[in-house]
């Protein structure tokens, strides 16, 4: 069973970032999978910079949608995305450093972070971006 199931909850209504948040849920769930049947610290640490590497990406599309359509809550919203990333970053330090760091703690961190942001703050732009004829 998956750790976190994608549904239509999770829908912004613009394709690609749909797209791109299915593909953290897969990620996660990939990660998840690793770390319950015990995959070493190299096949996790592999997976985890994978992941980090995705969500600069998934930021850098989002901001760019936002701020070249004048998302009125750009600067709290990138703000949001700033902290997510310096915690996914302090994380992924501790790991690499050889720090315990508790797979439970991440994936909370993981799941938390996926489910309320998008929910949360995701949602907000999605109906402001399709008056803006993004789809």
């Amino acid at each position: 069973m998956a750790f976190l199931t994608w549904s239509d909850q999770y829908k912004v209504n613009v394709a690609n970032i749909d797209a791109q948040h299915r593909k953290l849920f897969d990620m996660v769930n990939e990660m998840h999978d690793a770390m319950r049947v015990g995959k070493g610290n190299e096949v996790i640490g592999t997976i985890l910079a994978n992941l980090l590497g995705y969500v600069k990406t998934h930021f850098a599309e989002e901001e760019r949608l936002m701020s070249s359509n004048g998302y009125p809550d750009f600067s709290r919203h990138k703000q949001e995305h700033d902290k997510l990333t310096q915690k996914a970053l302090d994380l992924h330090k501790q790991f690499t450093e050889g720090k315990p760091v508790l797979s439970f703690d991440v994936m909370n961190f993981l799941k938390s972070w996926l489910s309320d942001h998008i929910l949360g703050t995701d949602k907000k732009y999605g109906p402001f971006l399709n008056g803006k004829g993004i789809k």
